[in-house]
């Protein structure tokens, strides 16, 4: 057990796919990310090498039995085709989130991976910062009354990235992880084609019956940036609780984590409540989009 190694190949090389060849050449000293070899990389555009890390074309990262898990890092919309692939050719797969822009594509994947005895590990960095593991230690324990999670950022290709719901997936992983299941009361979805902005607004029930809101506002000139106002019985939230510098990349947990799930380091307990996470999130995504693209009700 101890020597086993696995054979890896990145998918897509933008920022993340980047940080993943990087952090696959620079393995942390005495972690589980020491059993990943990192093969080659496959990307449409022609770069020869990164590194000492060489192309390869797709066709070879899914025929070639030294490859044993692929880390996918493309844009969001080809995700459940390249999962699919990979998972087909018996290999394992690290995916960005979302892993799919449908629910039923998730769902189908995930059974897939099962069937084939794979590992899918959705990344989600976001769970990971130093900022999210404060404030969750700050709102455990605690009674919500309501609360709100308001994002905003940069414009994004919704052909590439997928509705706003699924490409904002981390805000409501934070939600969900922080104040267990929610149910969605309605959605909204605001958009200003001739100035790139758009807003999307979801109002949640907590399963104690505690509003809560999700705003995700886009345009061009937004600084990347999250507010929240969470108030308790005890009082409100309204910034984030300090927070120390990580000494450890979030992409590197991340991987660290995925080689401890190939290893069968991650107790069953703990890959069932992760399954339950993702899964959920990804269906009140889609619940969140129907809601959003519903045509206007017109009361007579």
């Amino acid at each position: 057990q101890i020597s086993k190694m696995f054979g890896t190949v990145v998918v897509g090389v933008g920022i993340a796919g980047l940080a993943r060849i990087r952090d696959l050449m620079n393995p942390m000293p005495s972690s589980p990310s020491e059993h990943l070899k990192l093969l080659g990389f496959v990307s449409r555009r022609s770069f020869g090498n990164i590194n000492e890390a060489k192309q390869i074309s797709l066709e070879d990262a899914l025929r070639n039995k030294d490859i044993h898990a692929a880390f996918i890092s493309t844009e969001n919309r080809s995700h459940e085709e390249t999962i699919r692939m990979f998972l087909e050719a018996g290999k394992h797969v690290l995916v960005e989130y979302p892993m799919a822009l449908s629910a039923k594509a998730a769902h189908e994947l995930w059974e897939m991976a099962e069937q084939k005895g794979k590992v899918l590990h959705v990344e989600h960095i976001e769970l990971l910062t130093e900022e999210y593991k404060q404030l969750k230690k700050e709102v455990t324990g605690k009674d919500l009354v309501k609360g709100t999670l308001h994002f905003t950022g940069h414009v994004l290709d919704e052909n590439k990235s997928g509705f706003p719901a699924f490409s904002g997936i981390a805000r409501l992983t934070w939600l969900i992880d922080l104040f267990g299941d929610l149910t969605v009361t309605s959605a909204t979805r605001e958009k200003q084609k001739d100035k790139n902005y758009s807003r999307m607004t979801v109002h949640f029930q907590t399963a104690n019956k505690k509003p809560l809101t999700w705003i995700e506002e886009r345009g061009p000139g937004m600084r990347r940036e999250k507010k929240i106002n969470f108030c308790f019985t005890s009082g409100c939230l309204e910034n984030f609780p300090e927070a120390p510098r990580s000494s450890v990349g979030l992409f590197m947990q991340d991987q660290n984590l995925f080689a401890k799930k190939l290893l069968g380091q991650v107790s069953k307990e703990e890959l069932a409540a992760e399954k339950w996470r993702i899964l959920r999130c990804l269906d009140l995504a889609e619940v969140i989009q129907q809601y959003c693209e519903e045509p206007e009700k017109i009361y007579s």
